[in-house]
């Protein structure tokens, strides 16, 4: 069950022992807002967004799933200040950053939920070690280093699923394998009167795999891991389609810290992916699609370097521990698309793209004397965005329609956090903190335009990086069956990248072009501020057998558009809701038998800027049953979304909705050891 993560005991190691290649967590995070999730919550459920979602105001930039969303949609922000596409928190999968070095946004599959051991989910700006990205937190994922899970499913709407992942010792060496097969012929989004011939499955094929050898070197240890994924999938819409592919090689040493010596980890990381994204044109009957844009390569290259060294001090006052480090990320990539069809061909192509580069020098640090637990980071970053261009030209003349070179543009960036904890005996606890950080823009938000349906949004490579300055103050209880938790946070999103809506259809654009009836014109722009005061409780209870946890979230977020956006002034950012919740209920029924419920429910959210599209509130419920065959294998049987709830995910600017999938029965085996 998750919970606020305690805090880390110090690293005591009286033998080697082949690990991954990574430091303990930090004791600093227990002054922080953290929430834990161990295997078994992540077994439950077989993507890992899906996962994440057991904790409120965890979202994709949309409500839909890696199950159903595009690629471009699978941003994810947390705390619901403001969601967006490319996502406003940093993931990493044991240090290396598994955010897109194009887009930012996270390709769930690469990850299958079997093949970690845990996470972490940092809320609050990331400061201190964790640097750009982690505008509104940081998930932490952690492979496994032991056992083995294999887990295969069939589903309805053609579902079928394979994932595996496993641990084996090789004399001195492990190594560690995971992969994962999926395929489904989908659900429409769009039903009841207003679907129309051009609305199509959301169909999905995915594949992905990963290797990772550790080896032992002296009393250190250095992991290998090299991954790649790849996902074919329906955009719901007639010749409308999108895949993504990637790969990833990462190599990290790392010794473990104690008293009588420093610890330490270095690493090094390449990741390529590529995205082909075609949009078109609908007709108001719904009855027939128009090509309108194919982004059929989008190259893409990030890579980056880390250091750090801990040092870990026990004395008659208390316990310190101090880490200092270096990382640096760089990317460059840009798409490649033809557009402007007409005649039954498409008449120009455009080329943009460019490069980005932040990198930063830290310290992060905290003292432990009796109930009390102080802890503060530092960093200072450096950003880049350089050799910036847009090309288009005509397709049957060859002769350039608009080319343009961006200046160069760079900065730096002072963060910083600082917390504290008070355990007061009891179980019970009190925490305060304050904290800033940064997110540069993406290549993507600098450099692609883009279209869904009728709907055009327009890059803008002079966006500076957002900024965010926050404050929580927390109280946590645990007990022997029962444990709680609330935190209440302000927070402040300074030069905020957000897509402004500027002009409506049927008109002609400069750079854009034509927008059709009911779509709209778009552009990211730096729209003013967005502040943000929330509310977040946790609990969970056992009694016996049976088991039952709830959340809650509220977070009232608003924009203030300055000059930049003031039409924006006193609206709610688009995709933001106001409360979400979730609750569950675990019963070991019987020896073999386990039964567990989830309910997640949401407030309404705007769909646009301007608040005039409302997706209404609900709500899922989702059952399970497992049947142990043996102590190492269990048979389940799943329903999502079981009273087959019409969940809006998305609304056009003539007002037809799109929906969630609906009422889904899925059967499995899992066998773990």
């Amino acid at each position: 069950m998750f919970q606020d993560a305690p805090p880390p005991a110090p690293a005591r190691l009286s033998e080697i022992v082949v690990t991954g290649a990574r430091l303990p967590a930090a004791a600093s995070e227990a002054a922080f807002s953290v929430i834990r999730l161990d295997e078994r919550d992540l077994g439950a459920e077989q993507r890992l967004d899906e996962a994440l979602s057991q904790a409120p105001a965890v979202s994709l930039f949309r409500r839909t799933s890696s199950l159903s969303a595009n690629p471009t949609t699978q941003g994810i922000s947390l705390r619901a200040i403001a969601p967006s596409g490319a996502g406003r928190t940093l993931v990493t999968l044991d240090g290396v950053p598994l955010n897109d070095p194009f887009g930012g946004w996270v390709i769930w599959s690469q990850v299958p939920t079997g093949s970690l051991s845990g996470l972490d989910i940092v809320r609050g700006a990331g400061a201190g070690p964790y640097g750009a990205g982690a505008l509104t937190g940081v998930i932490q994922l952690r492979e496994r280093d032991a056992g083995w899970t294999v887990d295969g499913s069939l589903a309805e709407h053609g579902g079928a699923r394979l994932s595996g992942s496993g641990a084996l010792q090789v004399g001195p060496a492990r190594i560690v394998a995971s992969g994962l097969y999926e395929t489904s012929d989908g659900y429409v989004p769009v039903r009841g009167a207003n679907q129309g011939a051009a609305d199509t499955p959301l169909d999905l094929e995915v594949r992905s795999a990963s290797l990772r050898a550790d080896l032992p070197v002296g009393e250190a240890v250095l992991a290998l891991r090299a991954s790649a994924f790849e996902e074919d999938r329906g955009s719901g819409l007639q010749g409308a389609r999108a895949t993504a592919s990637g790969n990833a090689l990462s190599a990290t040493a790392a010794l473990q810290p104690r008293a009588d010596r420093m610890g330490w980890r270095l690493q090094a990381w390449r990741r390529e992916s590529d995205l082909a994204n075609t949009s078109v044109a609908v007709a108001a009957d719904r009855a027939s699609t128009t090509p309108a844009n194919d982004q059929f390569e989008t190259p893409a290259t990030g890579w980056g370097v880390n250091a750090a060294a801990r040092w870990v001090g026990v004395s008659g006052i208390g316990r310190t521990e101090l880490e200092v480090g270096a990382d640096a990320r760089f990317a460059n990539g840009e798409t490649r698309e033809m557009f402007r069809y007409m005649g039954g061909a498409f008449t120009r192509d455009r080329i943009a793209g460019g490069e980005t580069a932040v990198a930063g020098l830290y310290a992060d640090g905290s003292i432990n004397i009796g109930s009390w637990l102080a802890a503060g980071g530092l960093r200072v970053d450096r950003w880049e965005n350089a050799s910036g261009r847009r090309f288009e030209r005509d397709r049957t003349t060859g002769l350039p329609t608009l080319d343009e070179t961006d200046p160069d543009r760079s900065g730096e960036v002072v963060s910083a956090r600082l917390g504290i904890r008070r355990d007061l005996g009891g179980g019970h606890a009190l925490r305060a903190a304050g904290y800033s950080g940064f997110r540069p823009a993406t290549l993507n938000e600098l450099h692609r335009p883009f279209r869904v349906g009728n709907d055009l949004t327009e890059a803008n490579a002079a966006l500076e990086p957002e900024r965010v300055k926050g404050v929580e103050a927390g109280w946590s209880w645990t007990g022997d069956r029962a444990s709680l938790t609330a935190t209440a946070f302000r927070t402040r999103i300074e030069d905020a990248i957000v897509n402004v809506t500027i002009g409506s259809g049927p008109a002609t654009f400069p750079r854009a072009g034509f927008v059709p009836a009911g779509g709209v014109l778009r552009q990211r722009r730096n729209a003013g501020t967005i502040e943000a005061t929330g509310l977040e409780l946790d609990g969970r209870f056992s009694l016996g057998d049976l088991g039952f946890r709830a959340a809650l979230s509220g977070t009232d977020a608003r924009v203030d558009g300055g000059g930049a956006a003031p039409q924006l002034t006193g609206l709610r950012p688009a995709q933001a809701p106001i409360w979400s919740a979730t609750a569950g209920l675990d019963w070991q029924a019987t020896d073999r038998l386990a039964l567990a419920a989830d309910l997640r429910w949401e407030s309404r959210r705007f769909e646009d800027d301007l608040n005039s599209r409302v997706l209404e509130a609900g709500a899922t419920v989702d059952l399970r049953a497992d049947w142990a065959l043996s102590p190492d294998a269990t048979i389940w049987l799943a329903g999502s979304n079981l009273l087959d709830e019409d969940l809006e995910v998305s609304e056009t600017g003539a007002g037809v909705a799109g929906f969630g999938p609906p009422r889904t029965f899925a059967v499995g085996v899992r066998v773990s050891r």
